[in-house]
């Protein structure tokens, strides 16, 4: 009985609370790397952009990547979504273990780019920085990196067909 409920029992670890003293540990580089992924996209999209730690200033304002915007909550959801994922859509353990450390890059590059969006209708209209449409970028974002991970998983699939045919 214990074998059959020791992936519900696991994810029961997902409820308890981060230790402050690790939370902070982890929150604050992640909100430094996706303040550097948004200043290397808007760059690249050829929004001027200065970034001095987790601050970005744009043409026509700051924008603050504060540890809400550090993107934990996502990746912490993600990972677990994506555990529940591999666990119902995958029998073999190595893809549910490549599904798993996937979760972060793409959690990280989705955060990343809510930021940049962010910055880019910040530009267009200052108050899309914040309210209502900044929360709801942050849904659409998480639903993205959540299809992106499945659109992964089928990729993986699609790979391990052709290195078995080739076999």
């Amino acid at each position: 009985m214990l074998k059959k409920l020791a992936f519900p029992l696991f994810l029961l670890c997902f409820m308890v609370p981060i230790p402050a003293v690790i939370f902070n540990k982890i929150t604050f580089p992640l909100q430094i790397l996706a303040s550097q992924l948004a200043d290397g996209a808007l760059s690249l999209l050829q929004v001027p952009v200065l970034r001095e730690g987790n601050i970005l200033e744009l043409p026509t304002q700051k924008l603050s990547v504060v540890e809400a915007c550090s993107g934990i909550r996502s990746l912490l959801s993600l990972t677990f979504l994506g555990l529940v994922y591999g666990y119902f859509f995958e029998k073999r353990t190595w893809i549910r273990v490549v599904l798993f450390i996937a979760t972060v890059p793409i959690a990280i590059m989705a955060n990343g780019s809510r930021i940049t969006i962010t910055g880019i209708l910040s530009q267009i209209k200052p108050e899309l920085a914040e309210g209502f449409f900044h929360e709801s970028t942050g849904w659409v974002i998480f639903m993205l990196a959540l299809a992106i991970l499945v659109v992964f998983h089928r990729v993986l699939l699609k790979g391990v067909q052709l290195a078995t045919r080739r076999a």
